[in-house]
C-alpha cells in the first residue's frame, strides 16, 4: 500500500518521501514502484519518460524525521491501532505545523488514532484501496474532531490523485465500502465452504447478476487474503457483529500462505 500512494503521489507530481524502517525496505518500496511503473509503459498508459519523472520524484528515507517538512504525511502501516497511535504520537512532534497527517487504516477509527497526538483535528482517513495505482476510490474519513479546513484539503488532495472521492462522515469501523464488501464476502465463503457452489460460479452470480465489475472473492484475492483477515478481524473487534467473524476457509487459506494475486493462488488460481 505504501509503494502504491508513493507512485500515485508521484504521478500527480509531487515530491515524495517514501519511508520504511530500514534501508532494505525502503529499497523493496522503491523496486515496487518502478516495476509497477515499466507495467504501465508496457500497456502504453503513460510513457517511459513519465514513467523516470515520477521515479525521480520519489526519495527514499529510513529516517521518519524526515518527514518533519511534509505537507502530508500517509501513513499505511500494518493494520493494528497500537502501532498506529504509536506512529502517529511520533508524527505529532515530527511533523510541522498545519501539516495534514493521514491514516490509510482499512477499519480502525480514525479517532483512536487522532488521540495519540496533540491536533487530532489535522488527523484524517484516507483510506486509498488496493492496488492503489488501479483502483481509483479514496474514502475520505472524518474523525470525530477533524476540522472542516482539514477534510477540504484532504479531499482536494485526494482528488489531485485522480481518485474518485467518498466522504465518511463518521468513522464508524470499516466505514462505507468495507462493511459492505465484508458482509458479501463473508456471506460469499460460507456458500463455498458448504459446498453450494464454486468460487467461479460465486463471483459470476455477482457479477452477471448485479452488475458488479468483479466477484467478492475475486476482489479478495486482489486485496490480498491477508490483508482481508486482518481488516476482518479488525472491524469484528470493534463491532462484536458477528456478520464480521472471519470465515474458517480464511483462516486456513491464510495461514497456508494462499494469500490471492500476489502469491498466484487464493479463491482463484493465477
Amino acid at each position: 500500500m505504501g509503494s502504491g500512494i508513493a507512485q500515485v503521489c508521484a504521478v500527480a507530481g509531487h515530491e515524495v518521501l517514501l519511508h520504511d524502517v530500514t534501508e532494505e525496505a525502503t529499497a523493496r518500496g522503491l523496486a515496487a514502484v518502478e516495476a509497477s511503473l515499466a507495467r504501465f509503459v508496457t500497456k502504453e498508459r503513460m510513457t517511459a519518460q513519465d514513467a523516470r519523472d515520477a521515479v525521480a520524484r520519489i526519495t527514499p528515507t529510513s529516517r521518519l524525521e524526515d518527514a518533519g517538512g511534509a505537507d502530508v504525511v500517509v501513513e499505511a502501516v500494518y493494520e493494528d491501532v497500537d502501532v498506529k497511535r504509536d506512529l502517529f504520537a511520533r508524527l505529532d512532534r515530527i511533523a510541522r505545523d498545519g501539516a495534514l497527517l493521514a491514516t490509510n487504516t482499512s477499519a480502525i477509527p480514525v479517532t483512536r488514532i487522532a488521540a495519540a497526538t496533540a491536533r487530532p483535528q489535522a488527523v484524517i482517513g484516507t483510506h486509498f484501496f488496493s492496488p492503489v495505482p488501479m483502483m481509483p476510490l479514496c474514502e475520505v474519513v472524518r474523525g470525530y474532531r477533524t476540522s472542516d479546513e482539514t477534510l477540504e484539503t484532504a479531499v482536494a488532495f485526494a482528488r489531485g490523485l485522480g481518485k474518485t472521492v467518498v466522504v465518511v462522515a463518521r468513522d464508524v469501523p470499516g466505514f462505507v465500502a468495507n462493511r459492505m464488501l465484508f458482509a458479501l464476502f463473508v456471506e460469499a465463503a460460507a456458500l463455498l465452504e458448504s459446498g453450494v457452489a464454486t468460487a467461479e460460479d460465486v463471483d459470476t452470480a455477482c457479477r452477471d447478476g448485479f452488475g458488479h465489475a468483479m466477484g467478492p472473492l475475486a476482489t479478495a484475492d486482489l486485496a490480498g487474503l491477508d490483508v482481508m483477515l486482518h481488516a476482518l478481524d479488525a472491524v469484528h473487534a470493534e463491532t462484536h457483529d458477528p456478520r464480521f467473524v472471519s470465515p474458517g476457509v480464511l483462516r486456513r487459506m491464510v495461514a497456508a500462505g494462499d494469500l490471492g494475486r500476489k502469491t498466484g493462488r487464493g479463491f482463484h488460481t493465477y
